[in-house]
Order: C-alpha cells, then sequence, then structure tokens
C-alpha cells in the first residue's frame, strides 16, 4: 500500500478530530464517575477516559468540569459531604502541623542529647560540680580574707621592724651611758 501524504487541511480535520473524541471520553467518564458515585479526582476521570492528566490541566473547561463535579455532593448521600477544596485545606494544615512536629521533635532530640550529655558529663567526674555559683561566691570570699590577712602581715611586719629598730636604739643608749660605779 502505497500512502500519499495528507493535504494539511485533512491533517488539521485529523487532529481536531481526535482531540473532540479524546474531549468525549473525558466528559462521559466524568458523567460516569459521577453516576457510580466515585470519587471524582483528575487521575480517576484520565485513567477512565484512556488520556493522560495533562490534556485534563491544558483545557481549562475540562478541568473545572472535573473540579466541580468533584465538588458537588453525591446524590443519595445523607451525611455531610466534603468537598475538594476543605479536603485540600485540610491537606495543607496537616502538612504544616506535620512539618511543626517534626521540627519541635529536633528541638527536643538535641534538649534530649544536651542533658544526656551533661548528665555523663558530671557522672564520670569530668564536669564541674552542679553548685559552681557557691563555689565561686567562696573563692571570692577566700580570696578577699587573704588579701585582709596580707595587708595586716604587711603592717605588724613593718610594726616589729620599727619595734626592733626602738629597742637597739635603746639598747645602744643603754651601752653607751657612763657606767655609775656602785
Amino acid at each position: 500500500m502505497n500512502r500519499r501524504p495528507l493535504p494539511a487541511d485533512q491533517l488539521a480535520k485529523a487532529r481536531a478530530d481526535d482531540s473532540a473524541r479524546r474531549r468525549r471520553r473525558v466528559l462521559a467518564a466524568l458523567d460516569d464517575l459521577t453516576r457510580d458515585g466515585l470519587t471524582i479526582t483528575v487521575s480517576a476521570v484520565a485513567r477512565l477516559a484512556n488520556v493522560h492528566r495533562s490534556l485534563i490541566y491544558r483545557h481549562s473547561d475540562l478541568h473545572a468540569a472535573v473540579l466541580t463535579r468533584a465538588a458537588q455532593p453525591q446524590e443519595g448521600s445523607t451525611g455531610p459531604m466534603v468537598s475538594w477544596r476543605s479536603l485540600l485545606a485540610d491537606l495543607s494544615n496537616l502538612t504544616d502541623r506535620s512539618t511543626r512536629q517534626a521540627q519541635h521533635i529536633v528541638q527536643l532530640e538535641r534538649r534530649l542529647s544536651h542533658a544526656l550529655g551533661q548528665d555523663a558529663w558530671r557522672a564520670t567526674g569530668l564536669g564541674a560540680p552542679t553548685d559552681i555559683d557557691a563555689l565561686q561566691k567562696r573563692i571570692a570570699h577566700l580570696e578577699q580574707q587573704v588579701a585582709d590577712l596580707a595587708a595586716q602581715l604587711v603592717e605588724r611586719d613593718e610594726d616589729l621592724v620599727a619595734a626592733r629598730a626602738t629597742n637597739r636604739e635603746l639598747m645602744n643608749q643603754l651601752n653607751n651611758r657612763p657606767q655609775r660605779h656602785r
């Protein structure tokens, strides 16, 4: 069979016919899902219509039809209906909550690790005692006492030197005094 290339207008017509067939299949699949009371999503419609999801997303009217049908309550349902947007909002909120909880878990793990490290440090005897502030105050008090005692010691040494000098002077005076005979 020897085929000749189709003229451009025939190619355009074939393309338009194919596009129309796909659109009809998408709308029929949407009707089938609605009639059967199944969950309506872009993926479910594309799967039933045997088309790629991108076809529905590329055609805004098809995408809007899927979203509209998904948001409509199903016939024969007695309980409250959940809309697609409310489910997406719930999903977003739960994702945010999960992220916050994961961050909180990381913070708690860091705090626990730090606390366990401090306990191990103290248990080995390598760590500083728990009453560091009291010890530092005691050290400052003792350093002040040492400074006061050192000042007292310097003062007494000066007094002792002065007393010795006075004693020597008195001894010299006694020794150099003319002796009286008795």
